[in-house]
């Protein structure tokens, strides 16, 4: 049977500065920016998405920057750590590289037999980087690292929870994951166990709950393949008592959102379309896009964002 969830399609966090957002992911990691919008719940506040080369679902992490917003707190009921898939052999080039730019990162640590790093961005971010060889993904740079060092997408993601019971359920039974592997109170989840479509449950009760403001992870969306996918997707969860939105319209993908048990916010959303819908492949992110009906708005919305550049050059 085909399977209607088939690993991570993005993830969103919150975020401080836009400036110090931007010079983070796209100098320091490398991603490429391939989008510059709005929230379009809250059109005063930018919507950023870095990825690979063309935004591929899996690679995407995006980001809702507020000026001024206080540093949150990881904990319970939250996405706390984003995983991040690297060569098996550049661990030892992003040691120096985050040493270099003065990111203070972790001892190498062994999680079901990957090594990893792992550090926090300047808001207070949780990231890890995970050196595998099951990563067949090409990666992307601008040219200031090295395209075998490049980040290739997501490896995973931790949720930390109460209980994993009624999480794993949903997971197992609704989404199309199984169950892989347990270290300790860590449970490894995935639709294939391949960098990319991996969820860890780390069970912790005695972490307070997070506080979500910058640093801190506002949901995570989980890929299907289209509309008819991802309206079969909805009904089952509706099924069995899920509390689902209705389609909303991302403009580079359809979106539902529901809390899973534990507190963290899930998204569903489309491979479809992309985001070379409304950009030449090879100038996305330069513009701040909007979606249809912002456009008559356009001259308002610009003038109450701050500007930025790109400059990842700057940090080679």
């Amino acid at each position: 049977m085909k399977k209607l969830v088939t690993g991570i399609h993005h993830i969103t966090a919150i975020a401080g500065n836009p400036q110090a957002n931007i010079d983070f992911y796209t100098g320091i990691l490398g991603l490429r920016l391939v989008k510059k919008t709005i929230n379009f719940d809250a059109p005063d506040v930018y919507h950023f998405y870095f990825g690979d080369e063309l935004g591929q679902p899996g690679t995407v992490f995006t980001t809702f920057p507020f000026t001024g917003a206080r540093k949150g707190r990881k904990g319970v009921g939250e996405l706390t750590y984003t995983a991040f898939s690297i060569g098996k052999d550049s661990l030892g080039f992003w040691r120096e590289r985050l040493r270099k730019f003065g990111v203070v990162i972790s001892d190498t640590l062994t999680r079901f037999g990957s090594e990893l790093i792992r550090f926090e961005d300047h808001d207070g971010m949780g990231i890890e980087l995970v050196a595998t060889d099951e990563d067949q993904r090409p990666g992307w740079t601008y040219g200031q690292i090295p395209l075998e060092h490049s980040i290739r997408g997501f490896y995973g993601a931790t949720l930390n929870l109460r209980a994993k019971e009624l999480t794993e359920k949903l997971l197992v039974n609704h989404m199309n994951y199984s169950f892989i592997a347990q270290e300790g109170n860590r449970f490894r989840y995935g639709t294939e166990g391949k960098p990319g479509d991996i969820v860890d449950i780390l069970v912790d009760s005695a972490v307070p709950h997070g506080v979500q403001s910058a640093g801190t992870v506002h949901h995570i969306a989980f890929r299907t393949e289209n509309e008819a996918s991802q309206l079969e997707i909805q009904q089952i969860l509706l099924q069995h008592g899920y509390h689902v939105t209705e389609v909303k319209d991302r403009n580079y993908f359809k979106s539902i959102y529901f809390r899973e048990p534990g507190g963290v916010l899930f998204e569903i959303a489309t491979d479809e379309p992309g985001f070379a819908i409304d950009e030449d492949e090879a100038r996305l992110g330069e513009l701040i896009k909007l979606p249809d009906w912002a456009e008559p708005s356009r001259e308002k919305i610009e003038s109450s964002l701050t500007p930025v550049t790109l400059n990842p050059m700057n940090y080679v």
